[in-house]
Parts: C-alpha cells; sequence; structure tokens
C-alpha cells in the first residue's frame, strides 16, 4: 500500500507541476487578451470612420462598424474562455482530483486508469487526458458501478466493459492524506469527511460524494417531468445544483446558463447556494422565488401577499373569526379543481360575461363600458377568443382616430401650440422642409398650424393608445371579482360539490380585491385568468426549470409553471414530510404531478438515505412522522438529542442561552434557535439579544448568517445548521397535529447536535419515542 500510495503522490506532484506551468502561461495570455479587449473599447470609434454623406458612405460607415463589433465579441469570448480556464486550474490546483477508476474496455486487452476531478486536463501534448471532468460519460462508471460489469452511454452509444478497481483520494495541500480501495459506490470515509466538517456560509459542492442515486438525478435528461421525493439531508438540493452543472456541460453548445431557472423557497437560500455552480466552473442560473415573480406581474394592481405571511397567518391566527373560511379558501384555491373552474369560466366569457372599461378624452367619453361590450359580444363569435379582442382593438383605435380629427378643429390646440418648446417647433420645421421637396407650394402658416396641431393632439392621445395597445380595457379585476359576486354561479363552472363556506370565502374575497388587495392563494389564479383572457406571456427561451421546496407549491401553481415555460423541461424537489403550507393537503404527494406531462414523459425517484444529520439525530426525527421507518440513516456517530422541560419562560431562556456559549466552546460555525413562527422568532430574540453576535433572521433577510441564528422554521427549510435548539418543544406551542410535520423539519435542521427545550408539558409528538432516541435532562426541570 505505502508503494502504491507513493507512486499516486509521484503522479499528483507531476499532475500539480502541469497546472502550475499551465496556471503560468494563462494567467499571461488571460492578462493580455483583457488588455486587448480593453484598448479595442477605448478606442473603438476612433477606428470607426462614420460618413452618411451618400449611400456608398453610409455603407461603408455600416461595414466599419460592424467590423469593430465583431472585433471586439471575438475579444470578449477569448478573454472569457481563457479567464474560465484559468478559473478551473486553479480550483484544481487545490484538488487535482478525487477519484481513479481502473476500466477495461469490451474488446480490448489494455485496463486504462482514468482519474476523475471539477475539469478536465489534458497532458502537453494536447492528445493525452490526465483529469476526466466529472461529467463526462465515463466519469458515471465512477458513480453508478462497484468493481465489476459495467456501461457508461456516449453519443456514439453504449461503451461495455470492466470496472477492475475504484479508488477514491483526500488531496490537500498536494499532499495526498487518504486513498481508499472500494468496493461501494463512493466509500463510507470520503462521506464521513465531508460530512463531519462544521457547515459553511453557503452550500458546498459534492462531486467527490455523488450517490448513485444522486447520480441518477444529476445525469437524467429523458422525459419532460423528473420528480424527486427525498427524506430530509438526502441531498435533493446539492444534486440539482450539480445537475445543472451537468446540463451545462453536456449541452455547451445549445444551452446557456440564463437559459435555466431555478425556483426556489426564499433570497436567503438563493445566497446559501450561490457558489456551488461557481465552485464548478460553470455560470449561476437564474434564480428566483415564485413570489418574486407574482410581485413582478401584480404589483402594479395589487398589494400581494406573500406566501409566509399567509403561513404566518395559519400559525397564529387560530383565534381569528374568519380563520376555518381562510383555510378553506387557501385548500381550495391551491387545488386542480380551481384551475379548471377558471378554465371553465374563461370558456364562458366567449358567450358573456367579459368585464371592459370605457375611456374619456379631457372629460369627455370616447368610447362606453356598454359600447365596448356590446362590440365585442356583436363580433362572429366563431373567431377565437383573442381574433376577436384583435379586432376590438382595431375598432377601438379607429375610434381613436376619429376622435382625433374632431379634436384638431377645436380651440384648445391652438393655446396648446402656443405652449409648445423650441424642440417642438423644430420638429415641425424639419417635416415641413422634407414636406416642400414633395410639393410646389403651400402656404407656410397654415401647413406649420397643421402640423403642430397633429403633433398637439397625438401627444395627448399617445397614453390612450398604448392603453388600448395594453388591452388595458379590459377590467380583469372585475372579471375575476364577478367569479365571487354570486355564490351560486360557481355550479356551472365547478365540477362536483361547491367548496365548504363557499359564501364566505366569496365575501372574504372580494372584501380583499376591494381594498386593493390580493391574498397569496388568489394571486396565481388571478395571473392564470389574465392570462386566459389576454394571451398567455409564455418565455419560450427557457429550456429547464427546476422547483426546489415543492411540497411548498400547490397543483394549479405546477399547472401554471407549465404553460408559463412550454419548452422546458422540468424537474421538482421536495418531502413531503415537511409540507408545512396549508395547502398541502390538496398537494397529497407528488403523485399528483404525473398527470402533468403524462406517465411516458415523467420520472420519479425517490431519495431514502439521510446523509445530513447523524444517526442518533436521524433515528429521532424519523420516528416523529409517519412512514419515517423508510428514511435510512448515515452511519455518522453523535449524540443523542436532549429534550430539557422547564417551568418558565426565564429559566427556557437562561438555558437556551447557556447551551449557545457552550456549543460556541465546540467550534461549532453555525447554531440556530429554530422557533414556530415569526412571532415567536421575535419574541425569543427580545429575550436573548445580549447572547453575544446573536442575529435575527427575517423573511426579507438577503444572506444567510453564520454564527447564531434566530429563525422561524419555514425559512430555515433547505438550510443546515451544526447545531440546532428547539426554543418550544411545548404542547402549548406544537399541540396541534397539522404541525406535526413544521416540528419534524425545524428538528431536521441539525448536523452534529439537537436540542430541544419546553416550557411547561412537551408536544404530543415526543410521547411515543423513548430514552433509546431521546435523552430527557431531567437535573433541571422545575417544579
Amino acid at each position: 500500500m505505502n508503494n502504491e500510495l507513493q507512486k499516486e503522490q509521484v503522479r499528483v506532484n507531476t499532475v500539480l507541476d502541469l497546472i502550475t506551468d499551465k496556471i503560468s502561461k494563462l494567467t499571461d495570455e488571460t492578462a493580455q487578451r483583457r488588455n486587448e479587449v480593453i484598448n479595442v473599447r477605448k478606442n473603438f470609434w476612433d477606428e470607426v470612420k462614420v460618413n452618411t454623406d451618400s449611400f456608398d458612405d453610409y455603407l461603408e460607415t455600416v461595414i466599419s462598424l460592424r467590423q469593430q463589433s465583431q472585433l471586439l465579441a471575438i475579444g470578449q469570448i477569448n478573454h472569457k474562455q481563457s479567464s474560465n480556464r484559468l478559473s478551473a486550474l486553479r480550483r484544481m490546483k487545490e484538488v487535482p482530483y478525487f477519484g481513479r477508476i481502473n476500466f477495461t474496455e469490451e474488446g480490448l486487452s489494455e485496463t486504462e486508469r482514468i482519474y476523475i476531478g471539477v475539469s478536465t486536463l489534458m497532458d502537453e501534448t494536447g492528445e493525452n487526458i490526465l483529469v476526466y471532468d466529472w461529467r463526462a460519460p465515463v466519469s458515471s462508471v465512477y458513480y453508478d458501478y462497484p468493481p465489476g460489469p459495467a456501461e457508461y452511454d456516449t453519443p456514439g452509444g453504449k461503451v461495455n466493459g470492466v470496472l477492475d478497481q475504484k479508488w477514491q483520494y483526500i488531496i490537500r495541500n498536494g499532499v495526498i492524506e487518504s486513498m481508499f480501495d472500494t468496493s461501494l459506490t463512493i466509500g463510507d470515509e470520503i462521506l464521513q469527511h465531508v460530512l463531519g466538517k462544521g457547515t459553511n456560509k453557503h452550500m458546498r459542492s459534492i462531486v467527490a460524494s455523488i450517490q448513485k442515486e444522486q447520480n441518477q438525478i444529476i445525469r437524467y435528461d429523458k422525459g419532460r417531468l423528473l420528480i424527486v421525493q427525498g427524506a430530509a439531508g438526502s441531498g435533493k438540493t446539492s444534486a440539482a445544483l450539480q445537475r445543472i452543472a451537468y446540463l451545462l456541460y453536456k449541452y455547451r453548445n445549445w444551452i446557456k446558463a440564463d437559459q435555466i431557472i431555478l425556483f426556489s423557497p426564499n433570497a436567503m437560500f438563493n445566497n446559501y447556494v450561490s457558489r456551488v455552480l461557481p465552485e464548478l466552473g460553470e455560470e449561476n442560473m437564474q434564480q428566483v422565488t415564485f413570489q418574486e415573480y407574482l410581485v413582478h406581474r401584480l404589483s402594479d394592481a395589487f398589494q400581494v401577499e406573500d406566501n409566509y405571511e399567509q403561513l404566518e397567518y395559519v400559525l397564529t391566527a387560530i383565534d381569528d373569526p374568519t380563520y376555518k373560511t381562510r383555510t378553506s379558501s387557501i385548500r381550495f384555491k391551491a387545488s386542480t379543481r380551481f384551475f379548471e373552474t377558471i378554465k371553465a369560466y374563461r370558456q364562458s366569457l366567449e358567450l358573456s360575461g367579459m368585464v371592459f372599461r370605457g375611456f374619456k378624452f379631457r372629460g369627455k367619453p370616447v368610447v362606453t363600458a356598454k359600447q365596448i361590450y356590446e362590440r365585442f359580444y356583436s363580433t362572429d363569435t366563431s373567431l377565437k377568443f383573442n381574433n376577436r379582442l384583435e379586432k376590438l382593438t382595431e375598432w377601438l383605435n379607429k375610434q381613436i382616430n376619429e376622435m382625433e380629427k374632431q379634436e384638431l378643429k377645436k380651440t384648445w390646440v391652438q393655446d396648446e401650440i402656443e405652449l409648445l418648446s423650441k424642440d417642438d417647433y423644430q420638429k415641425a420645421y424639419k417635416y415641413l422642409q422634407k414636406k416642400q421637396a414633395k410639393e410646389d407650394s403651400f402656404d407656410d402658416y397654415e401647413q406649420e398650424t397643421k402640423v403642430l396641431g397633429r403633433m398637439v393632439v397625438r401627444k395627448k392621445l399617445k397614453p390612450l393608445r398604448e392603453w388600448v395597445r395594453g388591452l388595458r380595457f379590459i377590467d380583469i379585476k372585475g372579471v375575476y371579482k364577478q367569479l365571487f359576486s354570486n355564490p351560486t354561479q360557481i355550479e356551472q363552472w365547478i365540477e362536483g360539490d361547491t367548496p365548504e363556506n363557499w359564501e364566505d370565502i366569496c365575501q372574504l374575497t372580494l372584501n380583499m380585491l376591494d381594498e386593493g388587495k390580493l391574498f397569496y392563494e388568489d394571486a396565481t389564479p388571478y395571473l392564470l385568468l389574465k392570462e386566459l383572457v389576454q394571451g398567455f406571456q409564455s418565455n419560450v427561451t427557457i429550456k429547464f426549470v427546476l422547483v426546489d421546496e415543492a411540497q411548498d407549491y400547490s397543483p394549479f401553481q405546477f399547472e401554471f409553471l407549465k404553460r408559463l415555460f412550454p419548452s422546458a423541461k422540468m424537474t421538482v424537489l421536495g418531502d413531503f414530510n415537511q409540507a408545512i403550507f396549508a395547502h398541502a393537503s390538496e398537494m397529497g404527494d407528488f403523485n399528483v404531478l404525473k398527470g402533468l406531462y403524462g406517465p411516458n414523459e415523467t420520472k420519479v425517484i425517490n431519495l431514502t438515505r439521510s446523509y445530513r444529520s447523524t444517526k442518533p439525530i436521524v433515528e429521532f426525527t424519523r420516528r416523529l412522522i409517519p412512514g419515517g421507518n423508510l428514511i435510512t440513516p448515515f452511519e455518522r456517530v453523535g449524540d443523542k438529542p436532549v429534550l430539557t422541560q422547564l417551568s418558565n419562560r426565564e429559566d427556557l431562556h437562561s438555558h437556551i442561552a447557556s447551551k449557545i456559549e457552550d456549543l460556541k466552546k465546540s467550534e461549532f460555525n453555525t447554531i440556530a434557535v429554530i422557533c414556530k413562527s415569526a412571532e415567536e422568532s421575535s419574541e425569543a430574540y427580545e429575550a436573548l439579544k445580549d447572547v453575544e453576535g446573536i442575529k435575527h433572521v427575517k423573511r426579507n433577510s438577503v444572506e444567510y448568517e453564520q454564527g447564531v441564528v434566530i429563525i422561524p422554521a419555514y425559512l430555515a427549510k433547505g438550510i443546515e445548521f451544526d447545531a440546532v435548539i428547539i426554543y418550544d418543544a411545548s404542547a402549548q406551542v406544537y399541540g396541534d397535529e397539522h404541525l406535526r410535520r413544521l416540528f419534524y423539519t425545524a428538528c431536521t435542521r441539525a448536523m452534529h447536535q439537537l436540542h430541544l427545550y419546553s416550557l411547561g408539558e412537551v408536544t404530543p409528538f415526543l410521547h411515543d419515542i423513548d430514552s433509546e432516541f431521546l435523552l430527557l435532562n431531567q437535573t433541571i426541570v422545575h417544579d
């Protein structure tokens, strides 16, 4: 073994020498290309001869501009390529590779040693590959097979062979610290090394420890929809980010990072995962929250409630008189039934029911809402809905044109002419000069007055024409309100029974709309109706859509996303054991999504092994949920979770503060005090704010903070912490069954230690968990 290690170290030294040499050469080359780009930009107009006196001069100018633009573009591309390669080499200098397979291809006698790292490295001749990119087809053998028969896909077809050996390396500062000959997919030694570290401010790349089932997620590219149901800590998000890197590598000739979009839970999560792709030498994809998209589309018309406001209401407003109505409304408006209801309602608008706005000019009606309504429904109903709207728009523009002619004769126009600026007069003069070349003679004053009059009237009418062009004569708010204005009329559009409390839901919805506000559960239905009426603003440039924490989305929202990105393949990742929103019962599980593209276009992958937490923490958390026995813990040793029961709030806060100080001494980078809600988080922060360095994370927080944080459970989703303190695991706080998943979510954030405190009687979720999995700290329980 020592002899083998020495040989491998010699190879590492050779590779690092080559990398160092390449970095030196490429650093000079990159600097040179950067200077070339700067010089082209600086002297751009010096090299362009601008002359428009004749057509030939104009043509020469255009050609000159094009040549300079191409020269600049080529320079920028070359600089970017060399800069990206330099970054990759610098990463490889830290860890040149992490794995090796000895593979004998079928039909060949020679066994090839294939080393695998974060990027490809060629030798000095450029003919031999010293290190293969982890995304290369042959690298899949490393992740997918134990020694024995193996195969991998290439553009030319399958390659079969035998995997003779598989080695894993831990290389630091140019020295092989460890190397393992393993028959497992990825040896536990590597995972122990990676998972045993403290957390960081940003999520790390997992290329050195990708598991077989994660590799299946990363490389899947057949159907339209990939569904990943994964236990807490199973590596769903990490695999999704590696998947993006793989797609950018495999389809690098036709897809760019800005053609991939990731819907993530919140802005803080975006910051948390922002380093993974750059670590792998790729640009970040577009990242957005669904809430940001809704606000972008609707904030001009409404104050839109966000999803966390809705959740905070559900968690804290149980005594509100309208609570039952609101929660019924949330569930129904999240369902596919309501999606189909909206579609049926829109279909009925073909025959009647559209709501329009009339418009005025200078205080006088141009067209009334009634006239628009009558015109729309007098149009040939055999035409498509959008074609009828086009004809209506043409008719409205004609009405504006007719009015323009009438307004030109009115005295107000002359008054406005006298107020015109010098620039406006200059425009009119240039227009008259051109017209003079075409006519033998005209009265300058009369022509000038006409031109200036037309200029004045058209300028005043421009907003009205834009208003018509934007279809703002359609009162979408009125059309949506109409759906709730008569509770009995929904029967003609809905399949099955009317929802529970429907009359109250209608009144609650109308009250909000009248205030210019939109409940979160109304935002997507409203937007869908708007799109179905005005025409869908779909985005065909996006090729891949990834939805993380997919259990937080409703079936309605997935139907909307499908139509929003008609050319995209979709990957959804989630865990229904963490489905904490009120509409979760409507989602049921991911099976409801199989109808989006059909079973032949859908692939479901289940991840049951949990890597984030130590084995004792996973053994505890999996007992909190039904079906938790299906979750497999990774064999990583650690302490049992500890429950401390206290009788008063003063003791609660003093013990939590003391525990935080103990955890700091253990050199944990991230410690989270997790609360049920934002309301409870604020109370906890007020009590604990004297703890040194403690931070309060709110829903508008942008950056994931290291150190000690107080955070609501729903904002902690998708993030992991070295140690977690459950602020109050009492029956008073977590007494209702619908909070079980929220409690589970909070507990599963812990990597190394989990401490639960209860003010009084503990939550019933812990009643059936015995001392084998939960240590009761009885020494400080107060009577």
